[in-house]
């Protein structure tokens, strides 16, 4: 199937899942992930209205960026891990980072940065060991340390479900991240406004979006036949 169908295909089925959980349609913000694809496949993400592209790799992210300067509105997610010692070579040139694992890499963030930077906190409810991420018992008191960051604004969590979860499964560890956001979000502390959940990818943002994800991260089925 070409890959303008399949794009308009995961946006119909957002769209339904969406409706199917009571939202409005247009609440759940589609990130593309464009990582193992050149900048020409990335290209067609915004001629079908997509405009949020996602990079693992900080190298990958700007060459891609360096690409597409021709197109505007462009939003950049960084959605993998990233070093401290890379923090000052990527920071100012994205719009969201996914992945802020630790309060030694915010502390890093905020340092490097020359405006607030839009983070979500990657949380490992599952506690899978091969999974970075603060656990449901330690992140109270790391989003209370990381409140008094001025260049650090907690937008919401981040989470990853184990690759051979059930769909029972995933209904837990999302429902899970969607009751820590909502615990966080009620401290009312300062940078930490926490009213996003990025959660869901190809195999699993149908039931991500039932438990209340807000934004989904979406690659291979794009690249289904």
């Amino acid at each position: 199937m070409p890959i303008n169908e399949n794009v308009r295909d995961v946006i119909e089925s957002v769209h339904e899942a969406e409706v199917a959980s009571g939202r409005e349609i247009g609440t759940v913000k589609i990130i593309a992930v464009t990582k193992y694809r050149d900048s020409d496949f990335a290209r067609n993400f915004p001629r079908n209205g997509l405009f949020d592209l996602a990079e693992n790799r900080v190298d990958k992210l700007l060459e891609k960026q360096e690409a597409l300067t021709d197109l505007t509105n462009l939003h950049w997610h960084l959605i993998g891990n990233l070093q401290r010692r890379k923090v000052r070579t990527i920071i100012n040139s994205i719009d969201y980072f996914h992945a802020l694992d630790s309060i030694q890499l915010a502390e890093e963030i905020s340092k490097r940065a020359e405006h607030p930077i839009k983070c979500l906190l990657e949380v490992n409810i599952s506690r899978e060991d091969s999974k970075h991420g603060f656990s449901a018992s330690n992140v109270l008191e790391a989003v209370r340390v990381i409140s008094t960051l001025s260049n650090v604004e907690i937008i919401g969590l981040m989470a990853m479900a184990p690759i051979d979860a059930d769909e029972h499964q995933l209904h837990q560890i999302f429902g899970a991240t969607k009751k820590l956001q909502e615990e966080i979000k009620a401290m009312n502390l300062e940078h930490i406004l926490c009213t996003e959940l990025s959660m869901g990818m190809s195999r699993d943002y149908k039931i991500a979006i039932q438990e209340g994800a807000t934004m989904v991260r979406i690659g291979s089925s794009f690249l289904e036949d």
